[in-house]
Formats: C-alpha cells, structure tokens, sequence
C-alpha cells in the first residue's frame, strides 16, 4: 500500500452525490486567505483562515511523484486556493506544478485567483494541453462578491481572465457555486452572469447550491442577517442532512440547476452539477470538475 505524504487521492468525503472521476490532489497551502463566508474547509481544518505554506512540500511531492502513475490528473487544489494570496509572496504553487508537469502528469486548477495563474505564462505555453482551469465565479456583481468573498479577486478580475485563458487555448470551467438562496439566486443575474462567461470564451459552467455548515451559516448570517431567519426555515427546517451538510430541499435545488442549465444551453456552453444528485441535468460526456478537457478533447460544440 502506498503511503502518500502530500499528493492524495480526491477524497470526496465518501458523499453518494459526488460524480468526480478518479484523480489526486495536493494543496501546497493549509488554509486560506480568501476569506469566503461560505466556505466548507473551514470547518475541517483548524485554522483555516490563518494560512500558511506546507513544510518540505517540494520534498514531499517529489517523493510522491515517484509512486504516481503517469499521465495523472493532480487538482490544486481541494481545499485551499492555489493561487490566494500567499502565492505571490512563496509561489509554491508554481514550484509544485512544474514538479508534477515534468513527470508527465496533468493538472486542474481550481481558483478564485485566476489573474495570478495568467503570471506564470511560461507554465500555461509549455503546458498546454496539460491544464485546465476551473474559476468559481458566485456573481457578476463586484459589490455582492465583496460581502461573500472579502479577500478574492473581484469578478471582473476573474472574466478577464478567463478571457485571457481562453484566448490562450487553455480549457476553462466556471464555476457557480454556491448559488445561495435571496442572495445570488436571482433568475436575471444568473442569465448575464451565464452571458457573461459564455463570451469571455469559458467552455463548461459546473454549478451547485449552498450547502450548510454550522460554522458557515453563522458567518453568512452574521453579514446577511436580515436572511438568518429565511435561510435557517430553508436549511434546518425544510431542507435534508447528507453526509454532515444541510441541503436545500430537493425541489429547490432542481428548479435552480434547471435554470442555470437552460441558461447555458442557451449559451452553447457545457454543464454539470456538483453533489446534487441531479446527473440527468448534466451534459453527456461532462465531467463536473473541468477535467474533461485533459482527459480527453472536447469540442465547444
């Protein structure tokens, strides 16, 4: 049995939901700095909003390299940002992702900061083919983004950069996620946002609903707090408990997904959902995570 120290096989929390297709994954950083109210990790990982960089990950990704069958699909990352703010000033990511690309293995990001990735323009051009991008954009409201993720780029930021990505024939997911009741749900928003991506050149949209946390509903709540009462009816009262999450109740987070599918068929874009139970919505031969576009080539059409 192979004992990993830092690169891991994606560990979906043994969720039924989950569609993901077998890959690793490696965070070079514990926590993050982005400061998401809504945020999941936080609640595993002690800490979380203190980041720091993991001790010895060069070291240990190149050990772990060696048991790591090639031409595998590494995400950076599952937990923490890659490219959050500690980036600029260790650039581990940048470090580990050349390890694991001159293994011949490939790599998904998964990143509100896909404005730092465009910086490593050496990595993307020798690589290509290699990488996929996967940007979680929530709104297209600077504003509203403000209050839900402090400390991330903005999302003009990010369509710009998806734009400069596309531009570079370097495959991009978007995702909208989460999408959160009386907050970024509304129907109008959602449709330009759609929009939006679609012609800033991203192949796939990859949505999903808010699911709860005791430690997250307390931080959304504590900014949203004229909605503590409406959310806590919807999530605590009405909505179903999987896997150590409360969910919204089923019909809710179909007629949502069902929305933003239309809107991206509208848009000649992909899509899928993430842990909702709901694969019929999903584009034939779409991977939920983005990966598709290195698993194998995939047309925009």
């Amino acid at each position: 049995m192979i004992r990993w120290r830092i690169i891991r096989p994606f560990d979906p929390w043994q969720s039924p939901l989950c569609t993901c297709p077998f890959k690793y994954t490696v965070n070079p950083y514990t926590g993050c700095g982005h400061g998401c109210l809504y945020c999941y990790a936080s609640s595993y990982i002690k800490d979380f909003f203190r980041p720091r960089p993991k001790e010895n990950i060069l070291i240990n990704v190149r050990k772990d390299l060696q048991s790591l069958p090639k031409g595998s699909v590494v995400e950076l990352s599952a937990s923490s940002d890659p490219f959050q703010p500690l980036e600029e000033k260790y650039g581990l990511t940048y470090k580990v992702s050349r390890e694991i690309l001159l293994k011949g293995h490939k790599i998904l990001y998964t990143t509100k900061a896909p404005n730092i990735l465009l910086k490593y323009k050496d990595l993307l051009e020798e690589f290509r083919g290699k990488i996929a991008v996967a940007v979680t954009i929530t709104t297209f409201r600077d504003d509203l983004a403000k209050k839900l993720e402090p400390n991330a780029p903005p999302p003009s930021v990010r369509i710009d950069a998806v734009r400069k990505l596309s531009e570079m024939k370097i495959p991009v997911a978007v995702r909208i996620d989460p999408v959160i009741p009386y907050i970024n749900d509304d129907p109008k928003d959602l449709e330009e946002l759609v929009k939006i991506i679609a012609d800033a050149g991203a192949l796939q949209i990859t949505s999903s609903t808010y699911k709860a946390k005791p430690d997250n509903f307390r931080r959304l709540t504590d900014v949203f707090k004229d909605l503590r009462e409406k959310l806590y009816q919807l999530y605590y009262v009405e909505g179903e408990y999987i896997r150590g999450y409360r969910y919204l109740p089923k019909k809710i987070r179909y007629e949502l997904m069902t929305l933003i599918k239309k809107y991206a068929v509208e848009n000649n874009l992909r899509f899928a959902t993430c842990r909702e139970g709901f694969t019929e919505l999903n584009t034939p031969d779409t991977i939920c995570d983005g990966s598709g576009f290195i698993r194998r080539t995939i047309n925009k059409s």
